[in-house]
């Protein structure tokens, strides 16, 4: 987030809806309520984001390797949910920038509710308040979307923008090459940059215009929205001036509905805004705003916590009455890692790993010159990975010296079971080859079937969190164990592989 002074003249919290039926028209269909926020998946995205800039220099500036490797993080994430995807570069002082944009398919194309949050940070530091703290909300929201299969009435749409810090410039260019009529499909905007303060305050863009000039058509119901939340758990909230000091800035020259929230940057905490909210008066919101102290030591949980639920509950209300969702199937089988469950490491006593072996546990990121090898949890804070520590280096606990086994504990399968579905990745360096492997089998009474085979590259492949399904309706009625494998075979080699969140349904 750009410098910018704060308006806190608040307005109290207003619960009205954002969809209201016409005068003397029947009421619409109540929007479905939006689903907790996982805190802790939120979390997992920053440290991702930390990793990034440790392994980079210290930053994900424009310009700079780390910002491309963020970009790469949350494409990564979406393409393996199910979004449409799509990387628009720019040219701004001497070095291409980045802006990331991801549509879930469906809903009404010509009446789009964007949301967005600026990725890159200043050179100074990583940037996870300002503004991992947005991004990976935003990204943890999108990714509840497709988990849940919402699908509401309005087309959603989500963008990271690049070179935010260097005057709006991502954005900017992403709203000023639109052609007049895709940008009118755009009804609204909501833009989240820094939402987990430390020292934190709750502010809503002044959509209304109750304490200074407001925002477009619109934006007042987006503002209504967003406090109607915090209404519900009892926050106050306090407004904060449209100043264009932010990437709502270019949405709103062309009259675009918009609105966000914020939690405050290097602006002092009055003693009335400590009464309200608690935390310590006279102190910056955010003592290490733009400095190399903004890591993920500078982020109060709550804060962050109850943004994203705030967040979530504005796309799911303003997403437009009548969404639903696909009711999921019935789960006969779930394993999120999150504690050990039966699971057995090299059960056939013939796996040859000299270290790296499979484990579950807490892995702690690694990478090398950019390339993200072991990442942290999908979800939560465990997995099944080879090798969970980091180490003095990233090569000291990946696999070596050739084959690891892991094996689920029997898993009875009622009639009609159908889906097996679960996160994995593969990393390595380009010392890898074909010989390199991760697979993956379901094994039952009578033979067993491969649903992944994932094999190693002469290339550097990032890590990446990616879904697979799988049809297991065969083995309905069976008793079968999930078994994967992973091999550093042939020539000694850097290779990291993860399983995480493994489900079978009906």
């Amino acid at each position: 987030m750009r410098s910018r002074m704060i308006a806190a003249l608040g307005a109290a919290a207003l619960a009205a809806s954002a969809l209201l039926a016409p005068s003397g028209a029947a009421a619409a269909p109540a929007p479905l309520a939006a689903p907790d926020i996982s805190l802790a998946n939120v979390k997992a995205h920053l440290s991702q984001l930390q990793s990034i800039a440790t392994a980079n220099g210290g930053n994900r500036a424009h310009g700079r390797p780390g910002f491309r490797a963020s970009i790469d993080y949350v494409k990564g994430r979406l393409d393996a949910a199910g979004y449409q995807t799509s990387v628009q570069s720019f040219t701004y002082n001497g070095s291409t920038g980045y802006n990331l944009i991801a549509d879930w398919p469906g809903g009404d194309t010509n009446n789009v509710l964007m949301t967005g949050a600026h990725l890159d940070s200043v050179t100074a530091g990583p940037g996870i308040n300002d503004n991992g703290s947005g991004s990976a909300a935003n990204l943890e929201i999108a990714l509840t979307i497709a988990r849940e299969k919402y699908a509401p009435k309005r087309h959603l749409r989500f963008g990271w923008w690049g070179a935010e810090e260097l005057g709006l410039v991502g954005s900017t260019n992403y709203v000023n090459n639109l052609a007049s009529t895709e940008r009118s499909k755009i009804k609204g905007y909501l833009n989240f940059d820094m939402v987990g303060s430390p020292n934190p305050g709750y502010f809503a863009y002044d959509g209304d215009g109750s304490s200074g000039s407001g925002g477009p058509a619109g934006s007042a119901e987006i503002e209504q929205t967003l406090r109607a939340h915090f209404q519900s758990i009892n926050v106050p909230v306090q407004d904060t001036a449209f100043d264009g000091r932010s990437d709502y800035g270019p949405f709103i020259r062309y009259g675009i509905a918009a609105g966000g929230l914020f939690t405050g940057a290097e602006g002092r905490k009055t003693t009335q805004q400590a009464q309200l909210w608690g935390g310590q008066a006279g102190v910056a919101f955010d003592r290490c705003y733009h400095s190399s102290c903004d890591t993920t030591s500078n982020i109060d949980d709550t804060a962050l916590d109850r943004n994203a639920d705030a967040i979530a509950h504005a796309v799911w209300t303003l997403g437009g009455d009548g969404g639903t969702t696909e009711p999921p199937g019935d789960t006969v089988f779930t394993d999120d890692l999150e504690s050990g469950t039966g699971w057995t490491t090299n059960p056939n006593g013939t796996d040859t790993a000299t270290a790296g072996r499979w484990e579950r546990g807490t892995p702690q990121p690694t990478s090398y010159s950019g390339t993200n090898l072991q990442l942290a949890a999908a979800g939560g804070s465990g997995a099944l990975v080879t090798g969970a520590a980091a180490g003095t280096d990233a090569g000291t606990y990946d696999l070596d010296g050739g084959t690891t086994t892991v094996q689920s504990p029997a898993i009875a399968l009622p009639a009609g079971s159908k889906t097996l579905s679960f996160s994995w990745y593969l990393a390595h360096l380009n010392n890898s080859s074909t010989d390199d492997y991760l697979r993956v089998r379901v094994v039952g009474p009578n033979g067993s079937t491969t649903v992944l085979d994932q094999a190693g590259a002469a290339a550097n492949r990032a890590g990446s969190w990616q879904t697979q399904t799988a049809d297991v309706s065969a083995y309905a009625g069976q008793t079968v164990r999930i078994v994967a494998e992973a091999a550093d075979n042939g020539t000694g080699s850097l290779i990291e592989a993860g399983l995480d969140t493994i489900k079978i349904t009906k």
